[in-house]
């Protein structure tokens, strides 16, 4: 079995097996509006969704990131079943979690170096 990684925010990488926590807040830019999903890894904060966006009320937004957290453990729960490293996403166009295995983020990215070069 490979290893499963998540994408934060920021573009970094976090070990899927090291995560303690999943929580959710309120937007980190307007408070009557959005939320902020994070993962916790040895203590440290790591934010994977900011949606500063979402209208509504507080609990309806909470109650959106509690099933954004929920389609989260379930692509963990995929992925770790899978032969190869992979490494789950969030998708905002499309509101959803997607996987990607190593293999398929290394050839996206040999295509661009190569299109780069021409």
């Amino acid at each position: 079995m490979g290893e499963v990684w998540i994408r934060t925010i920021n573009q970094g990488l976090v070990r899927a097996d090291k995560v303690t926590e999943i929580a959710s807040t309120r937007g980190s830019v307007h408070e009557d509006q959005g939320y902020l999903l994070k993962v916790i890894v040895e203590g440290k904060s790591h934010v994977l969704i900011d949606d500063s966006y979402l209208p509504g009320a507080l609990v309806d937004r909470l109650e959106h990131a509690r099933h954004m957290e929920d389609a989260l453990l379930l692509a963990l729960d995929a992925a770790r079943v899978m032969d190869q490293s992979v490494v789950v996403c969030y998708e905002q166009d499309g509101e959803r979690w997607e996987l990607a295995t190593a293999s398929e983020l290394a050839g996206a990215l040999t295509a661009e170096v190569h299109s780069l070069g021409r």
